[in-house]
């Protein structure tokens, strides 16, 4: 592939520049496509926009309607109560601060199928809840998020599983070898994966403590009662609904169309065949105890959607954004820059700081994964390097991107079932998240020497 040099890095770094001076995720995105389409554009930059843009939106069809059927399930979930009625059976467990964010991450983990499902079920399920203690609707995001990409690597019956499995294969270079099985030997060396999820724990329980902007959202929260941004309450970006007595019904309202979503998703391997089979078994739940009305579920499928018009946009966005960078090369320059100075012992730190870093720049976490596998797989065997712990960086790099890019689709899901925007997770988690980072740095430095 041509590379336009170092002139491919400009884009991302508009928009990460713009968006960290603005707060504003959408504009800074948009921004970042022009200055894409200005530098590869060979005639007009419009034109090539607009073509960029049109060809993204009908290939994001699938998208449009999964977040769209996200929104219509949150709307009947809360509107009917059902996500109150299962807030008050975990008050039983989760009945203090600290009990409900360990629930939630607890929930996270038991919810491993699929990132996006795991975002959805545990922030509808545990926001009531966590109102209710004061804690920030930022810490949620950061906690459910936290065991999203990362227990679902960890866990090899995922979607992130099978696709990384199947890449292994691909690569032909463990021959012998089921793609599977490989992957299960890269497992315990997912340093980054395993550091997520278990510092999460050490966070809630103060033996690692908050800080920064989290630390602040804290104090905010336990202080004022704000679990969400000061500006949200003074911009009256909140629904009347979130200020006022919401009616509660039976916590099975939100179990079984969970437990149907789970199952469904589990036996065809598509989270929005899962949506679209769950939201009219939790319609025509509520229809029959007459908790809802067939006018109620039509208003909640039409203002779901609504809901999540910004969502849609905002990922149709960094899509298009992620199309420039793959026609300007952006990966493969990465990757030449530091192959010259690839070493046995420094590979498996190089590669996960590599790959993360375009994870994070991209927001394509199994596109990453798929050009730069082959590339660090062949530099593993070239090196005589070990190839499990080579592949593991790989994968780790990517969950770091899932977890710290701000207009990814994962924290794009995270921020919208939670009901906060990307810039506030990004100003509160991302310095939470450079901690399992750095730690990992550090290991895969060790690992690369012992192994």
């Amino acid at each position: 592939m041509d590379t336009y040099g170092i002139i491919s890095l400009i884009p991302v770094a508009v928009v990460i520049v713009t968006a960290i001076l603005s707060k504003r995720a959408m504009e800074s995105l948009v921004l970042g496509t022009f200055v894409a389409a200005i530098i590869f554009a060979k005639g007009s930059w419009w034109g090539t926009w607009l073509e960029y843009s049109y060809n993204q939106i009908g290939n994001s069809a699938y998208y449009i309607l999964l977040f769209g059927m996200f929104g219509v399930l949150i709307r009947l979930l809360d509107e009917s109560g059902s996500a109150m009625g299962f807030a008050d059976i975990a008050t039983k467990y989760a009945n203090s601060p600290k009990k409900t964010q360990l629930f939630a991450w607890v929930l996270g983990i038991v919810i491993f199928v699929d990132d996006y499902l795991n975002a959805l079920a545990v922030g509808i399920a545990m926001r009531d809840l966590a109102d209710k203690w004061k804690i920030p609707r930022e810490k949620l995001a950061y906690i459910v998020n936290s065991t999203g990409a990362a227990v679902c690597v960890l866990i090899p019956v995922t979607a992130w599983a099978i696709f990384y499995a199947g890449q292994i294969e691909e690569t032909k270079a463990l021959e012998g070898m089921s793609g599977l099985s490989a992957y299960l030997h890269t497992i315990p060396f997912m340093l980054y994966a395993w550091l997520a999820v278990l510092v999460v724990p050490l966070f809630v329980l103060g033996i690692i403590p908050t800080f920064g902007a989290m630390k602040k959202a804290e104090k905010r929260a336990q202080e004022t009662g704000r679990v969400f941004p000061d500006h949200y309450y003074e911009e009256g970006a909140l629904e009347e609904s979130t200020k006022e007595e919401l009616p509660k019904s039976s916590a099975l309202n939100f179990i079984i169309p969970m437990l149907v979503c789970i199952a469904v998703c589990i036996y065809t391997k598509d989270v929005l065949t899962a949506m679209v089979i769950t939201t009219p078994v939790a319609a025509i739940m509520l229809m029959i105890q007459k908790k809802l009305t067939i006018g109620g579920c039509c208003d909640a499928l039409i203002n779901g959607f609504k809901d999540m018009l910004y969502i849609m946009m905002l990922v149709i966005a960094a899509f298009v954004l992620q199309d420039f960078n793959d026609a300007l090369g952006l990966t493969p320059y990465v990757i030449g820059l530091v192959e010259p100075i690839m070493s046995p012992a420094l590979l498996p730190v190089l590669s996960f700081v590599v790959v993360a870093a375009l994870a994070f720049c991209t927001g394509s976490f199994w596109g990453v994964g798929a050009i730069t596998l082959p590339i660090i797989v062949s530099l593993a065997a070239s090196l005589d390097a070990n190839i499990y712990l080579a592949i593991a960086t790989v994968i780790c790099g990517s969950v770091f991107g899932s977890h710290a890019c701000f207009y990814s689709d994962a924290v794009t899901v995270t921020c919208a079932s939670i009901g906060i925007k990307n810039m506030e997770y990004a100003k509160t988690a991302v310095p939470l998240i450079l901690v399992p980072a750095g730690l990992s740095i550090i290991g895969f430095i060790i690992m690369g020497f012992v192994f």
